[in-house]
């Protein structure tokens, strides 16, 4: 752990974790080193991470664990722990996944970019090795088209990698206004209607590693329960795309530089 670093009282470190067994402790560890503070949101979890988290935080100052009862899916833990952060006076928060596939090498950098203009969204943009799935990498492709359309471009370059940082009070305002992003839609509808609202993106490459199960890897990911999601948030989110057209077609063309002959 970093205890030489001070607290930030502005950018929070935020990770959701659901039955990531052993591997969650190393991804905590790895971000105390980098950051402080760390807070950990446990889902439901059944696998005994949630007490051993606790007793982890009451030796650590920096670390805060909240486990909630029941299960709720992703954007829902991220949710509350963004209510949590706002209300202990956080304004931003770096979302990472507990599984060890995000880099926490990279948090201070992505926290400093965030600091440098706090009215972004600071986006990890992955770089994957041979061990991506190249079904999960395609699939992603097809996502990234759909979000460029619905932002027209606003310059998202991955919609589905979840290491990032949020301006907190933005997002609890477009989550609070309709009942969607609790599950694994959270990160890409977070981008498209944090990106409607006006929050310019800053993209940052990030390494992404697929941990093999003698790794100690573990995904929730179902791909045909979790395709359909995505498909029905996009579609979702291109009707509502259609609606908003004229607006966001409006608020493009202002920001395009004058014509120069």
């Amino acid at each position: 752990m970093s205890e030489a670093r001070p607290p930030s009282r502005t950018h929070v470190l935020l990770i959701p974790s659901y039955n990531t067994g052993p591997k969650v402790y190393e991804t905590v560890s790895a971000a105390r080193a980098q950051w402080n503070p760390v807070w950990v949101v446990t889902d439901g979890s059944t696998d005994g991470t949630p007490e051993r988290l606790q007793a982890m935080a009451a030796a650590d100052p920096g670390l805060v664990v909240v486990a909630l009862p029941h299960n709720q899916g992703k954007g829902a833990a991220v949710l509350h722990g963004l209510e949590r952060a706002r209300a202990a006076g956080f304004t931003h928060a770096l979302t990472m996944d507990s599984d060890g596939q995000h880099p926490a090498a990279l948090i201070p950098a992505f926290m400093q970019a965030s600091q440098a203009r706090p009215e972004t969204m600071v986006l990890g943009r992955p770089v994957f090795d041979a061990s991506a799935p190249l079904l999960r990498v395609r699939g992603r492709r097809v996502s990234n088209w759909w979000t460029n359309l619905e932002t027209l471009g606003a310059g998202v370059d991955d919609s589905l990698f979840g290491f990032r940082v949020y301006p907190v009070a933005p997002l609890i305002a477009v989550m609070r206004r309709q009942p969607w992003m609790r599950r694994f839609d959270f990160d890409t509808e977070a981008v498209v209607r944090l990106a409607w609202g006006g929050v310019k993106p800053i993209n940052i490459d990030a390494p992404v590693k697929y941990l093999s199960a003698a790794e100690g890897g573990v995904s929730h990911f179902n791909y045909v329960r979790d395709n359909l999601l995505l498909s029905w948030m996009h579609t979702r989110l291109m009707a509502e795309f259609v609606l908003r057209l004229p607006w966001l077609a409006w608020k493009r063309l202002r920001r395009l530089p004058p014509f120069q002959p």
